[in-house]
């Protein structure tokens, strides 16, 4: 049978102390005598007492805890930013909630009332895909809780954010694709109200203008990016009277969409057709071919975020003024675009 948890409370009883002897006591509080200290430990130690360290920061004002907000904790992307944001959190002394919005909007809206709820002392925040509408973070800013965004970002200069350059991940993994000696580059786009696909579409329309090449808009398909997506798009591509000889795509699980069709028609990857992701999900390296992807440095993003959450969060007097990281991509080059001698 569990024994009842002892409080500050029950060693006050037990030893005929009033609870603010016990408590500065337990702090070590030089006010109450050695021997005094000597009998509340001994009690406690006997007792199992372990103390609320929560209240006891509520009562302070602060809970020592951090929120963080992500669309989906499987993958490879979100769970590697949370390994390199909680090592950052606990070394500083702080704990970390951890909520998912499941890419829904009122999900999503319902994390922001968990977290103030739970009087977190700060938030990061990756939005949700089908989030248009960001009056519910008003919310956070205006009970003056540090909010930090990261990944997929509210664009505005009034918010901190930390950022991949996605922008230059797509440029670079467009123009690798154009130096193996591929022309005719299709791409999978995501929604194109999130800042992270306007920037990839932007990269891979770049690569393109520089080397001279008109966008085909029948080689651009937007979806939410998930494989069976791939699947759809790559069968609609394969359609087309000229079918592209390379598939620049904004996300890993829709490049294996592609991959699973272009093998069920019998056509060699990347000879007949190249195949380039984003995210370098750890299922890239285990494909056949592997799958050249751009690595999106999650732990580095999950670091400089909460960090510069807690540089909010022990900030003293007026607010300094927003600030914006933007991380580097790797681009992770293998058999799946790699045609060239």
């Amino acid at each position: 049978m569990s024994q009842k948890r002892a409080s500050i409370s029950d060693i006050a009883k037990e030893l005929n102390l009033a609870v603010s002897t016990v408590s500065r006591a337990l702090s070590g509080h030089s006010r109450i005598s050695k021997a005094t200290r000597e009998r509340v430990w001994a009690l406690a130690e006997q007792l199992n007492y372990q103390p609320n360290h929560l209240a006891a920061a509520l009562r302070k004002g602060r809970s020592n805890t951090l929120g963080v907000i992500v669309p989906h904790i499987d993958g490879h992307y979100f769970s590697q930013v949370m390994k390199g944001a909680e090592a950052v959190a606990n070394r500083a002394g702080y704990n970390v909630l951890l909520c998912q919005s499941n890419e829904d909007y009122e999900q999503e809206q319902k994390n922001v009332v968990t977290m103030i709820n739970a009087q977190v002392d700060g938030i990061l925040v990756s939005v949700a895909r089908p989030t248009h509408d960001y009056a519910h973070f008003d919310k956070i800013r205006q009970r003056g809780i540090p909010l930090v965004f990261f990944d997929r970002i509210v664009d505005s200069p009034e918010l901190n954010a930390v950022e991949l350059d996605d922008f230059q991940g797509a440029y670079q993994s467009t123009k690798h694709l154009l130096e193996q000696g591929f022309r005719r580059i299709a791409h999978f786009g995501g929604p194109q109200h999130l800042n992270i696909y306007i920037n990839r579409f932007g990269g891979y329309r770049q690569a393109l203008q520089e080397a001279g090449i008109a966008i085909d808009d029948k080689l651009v398909l937007f979806s939410d990016m998930w494989e069976a997506d791939g699947r759809a798009g790559m069968e609609q591509l394969l359609a087309l009277k000229h079918r592209p000889d390379a598939v620049f795509s904004a996300s890993d699980f829709s490049i294996v969409g592609a991959m699973r069709v272009l093998k069920e028609r019998g056509l060699r990857i990347p000879q007949d057709v190249a195949l380039a992701g984003f995210s370098n999900e750890s299922f890239t390296s285990l494909t056949e071919p592997n799958l050249t992807s751009v690595d999106q440095c999650p732990q580095e993003v999950g670091e400089a975020a909460m960090n510069m959450l807690l540089e909010m969060v022990h900030e003293e007097g007026p607010a300094a003024a927003p600030r914006k990281i933007v991380v580097q991509p790797r681009l992770m080059m293998r058999e799946s675009s790699m045609r060239a001698t």
